[in-house]
């Protein structure tokens, strides 16, 4: 059975009405949220940017998760599954599996420090470790710049979800966005209103949904069609598919695993995952969580899953506007095995599953500008109150440009941005995550090695090419000097450690100044704030 987009004609109202539902719904607790474990005022960063820093277990839980399994991870990894196979879809679920082990350790003491010295982004600890404006400075820029198109890019998802529920085309730009406007425009004011608290809530919502969704999906799947006929048909076509690989050939092990290595490495150093952590109220609920978080992996490969299942349906990607789009393969495969009803769940798991990582890298994003860009360099002495403000206006401004972004550009371009946000993002771990454990780095050391990284990475990407595009085309290229290919994040990454440690070494036989670090090493394992944090924060409930 084939089924096209908007097939039968005009808007699939039963399906639009059932996402419409949901919508409401999570925009009633977006709103409510304000109220929720409300402990003192949203007139502090520590309040509205990280939720008053008391999330427990189960919220931190469906916090991460809302965070880090976005819309566009439920479109594209069983879109790529589809167009090219294992190698560019499944490399997601081991790195989803690596990364929790690395949190488990490094995780808790960046809590403890930032719970101690007051820090509300990772650029906070960079400064206040390495006594570096520039170096947070780059870490806020990276941060911010990684961010905007993975903003973007749940856009894309949810553009999915209207173009198959008929609501596309080519006809008047204005109506067609419309909907996608709207719904930006409520996740930007109950997010103004209620901080990180709002897509804490939502979330609990939207992983309900997505967890409901891929269960029901699975099983239809194992009783209509048989796994062993889902994995004949994929094996089949990817025969036929220039570039497309069933099982990964010994010859992309190094790209596989590069790839899947360098993802797990760089997750954790995007600011919203930073910001999902600090909000946490123990070292304790990370490490649960490091422990429990896996079993989204679990869901993530049986998501990946319907990829395959797509072929075996012979589902078809061709968008309202008449061209192929492999994103919108799950939206067209749930509209095409679930009755309208439940396809309109399906569609609003995704919708939501977009609105919950869009609010949380906003406000990370806005927190970033806030700390690290005009606290530090425009007005010193701004209150927490003031720091809030901006914060919450900031915050509007991340959210709307990323909405023109996704509008006013080709779709592809926010995914190649994206690729090269976590070719950056990864070259700041060096100075975060190395900081955590040394001070032997030199500041000035870590900022040329950060930048020589991020101009190799950059360039790099820009000459690789793909069959839709001249640049930009893949995040793979051939490691110096060898005909393997690997992760251009990775070799960014070892050049970063190059020049850092070699620059350190010079910089510190010529007594190059290092600054002053600003923790002590019982910092790294503290419970509470320090008494200095202790008083700020009550002058801050005493002044209103």
């Amino acid at each position: 059975m084939t089924l096209a987009s908007g097939a039968g004609g005009g808007v699939h109202s039963v399906e639009l009405g059932v996402v419409i539902f949901f919508f409401l719904i999570v925009t009633l607790g977006g709103f409510i949220a304000v109220r929720w474990k409300r402990a003192t005022s949203m007139k502090s960063l520590d309040e509205w940017g990280l939720g008053g820093r008391g999330f427990g277990t189960w919220v931190t839980w469906f916090l991460l998760g809302g965070d880090l399994y976005t819309a566009y991870t439920f479109v594209a990894v069983p879109a790529a599954m589809f167009a090219t196979g294992a190698v560019s879809g499944f490399f997601a679920v081991p790195y989803t599996i690596v990364v929790y082990p690395l949190i488990f350790i490094f995780m808790p003491r960046l809590w403890s420090v930032s719970q101690r010295r007051g820090y509300v982004t990772p650029a906070d600890f960079v400064r206040g470790r390495y006594d570096s404006r520039l170096l947070a400075l780059a870490v806020a820029l990276t941060g911010i710049v990684a961010t905007m198109p993975y903003i973007a890019l749940q856009l894309v998802g949810i553009q999915a979800v209207l173009d198959t529920m008929g609501i596309g085309g080519t006809g008047n730009a204005f109506v067609r966005d419309l909907p996608l406007i709207v719904a930006f425009a409520v996740l930007a004011a109950y997010t103004y209103t209620s901080g990180l608290r709002a897509p804490a809530l939502i979330a609990f919502v939207k992983d309900g949904l997505i967890y409901l969704v891929i269960v029901v999906a699975v099983v239809w799947i194992g009783v209509k069609i048989g796994y062993g006929g889902v994995f004949d048909a994929a094996q089949a076509k990817m025969a036929k598919t220039k570039g497309a690989t069933f099982i990964p050939a010994s010859s992309t092990y190094w790209a596989y695993g590069t790839l899947a290595f360098g993802s797990a490495l760089a997750l954790f150093m995007y600011p919203h995952s930073v910001t999902g952590v600090l909000s946490s109220r123990s070292r304790d609920v990370i490490r649960r969580n490091a422990a429990i978080l896996p079993t989204y992996s679990l869901m993530l490969g049986l998501l990946a899953l319907l990829g395959f299942a797509a072929i075996a349906e012979k589902t078809t990607v061709i968008g309202q506007d008449g061209k192929p789009n492999s994103q919108l393969v799950v939206p067209h495969l749930f509209q095409q095995i679930f009755p309208a009803w439940f396809a309109g769940v399906a569609f609003a798991a995704i919708a939501i599953g977009a609105l919950v990582p869009a609010a949380i890298m906003s406000i990370a994003a806005a927190n970033l500008f806030t700390r690290n860009i005009y606290r530090e360099f425009l007005v010193s002495d701004a209150s927490p109150e003031h720091e809030a403000r901006v914060a919450k206006i900031t915050s509007l401004v991340v959210k709307f440009g990323a909405l023109l972004f996704v509008l006013g550009m080709d779709r592809q371009n926010a995914i190649n941005l994206q690729l090269l946000g976590g070719v950056w993002i990864l070259q700041t771990i060096v100075a975060i995550v190395a900081g955590l454990y040394t001070r032997w780095l030199h500041r000035w050391a870590l900022l040329v090695g950060w930048a020589a990284a991020i101009v190799y990475g950059t360039t790099v990407a820009y000459h690789q090419a793909s069959a839709t595009t001249k640049h930009f085309g893949s995040s793979l290229a051939y490691f110096p000097f060898t005909h393997t290919k690997v992760y251009i994040a990775v070799t960014g990454l070892l050049l970063n450690l190059v020049i850092a440690i070699v620059g350190t070494v010079v910089l510190r036989l010529v007594n190059a100044p290092a600054g002053t670090d600003a923790t002590e090493s019982d910092d790294y394992y503290a419970e509470q704030p320090s008494a200095a944090v202790t008083r700020e924060a009550a002058t801050e409930i005493a002044g209103g």
